[in-house]
């Protein structure tokens, strides 16, 4: 088990919290490069989801982090679980708005 740190949280429910940060990002990511294969797999499909992805990370990112900073302050672990949260529901979206394009 690990020690506690400063905030009250341990290093193993950190580590923990982080992994399935990664993980949640890891499946938004996987929601994007989805629906641009299903809307035909072209080269402009992938570019625009994946760029999607990195606006989607980098704006909630900011705001996150900078959230974090105010009230969780040394607790990167819950900022990154909260950007793979936001990610993973926006990747679920975008997918299933992929049976809605036409064309």
């Amino acid at each position: 088990m690990g020690t506690l740190n400063a905030t009250g949280a341990s290093h193993t429910t950190q580590r923990t919290w982080s992994v399935l940060g990664l993980v949640l990002l890891a499946l938004g990511l996987l929601g994007h490069v989805l629906a641009a294969k299903a809307i035909g797999g072209t080269h402009l499909a992938y570019r625009d989801h994946l760029l999607g992805f990195v606006l989607i990370t980098v704006i909630a990112g900011a705001i996150i982090f900078g959230a974090g900073v105010r009230f969780w302050k040394g607790r990167y672990d819950i900022s990154l679980l909260l950007l793979g949260a936001v990610n993973a529901i926006v990747g679920l979206l975008v997918y299933i708005q992929r049976f809605h394009v036409h064309g």
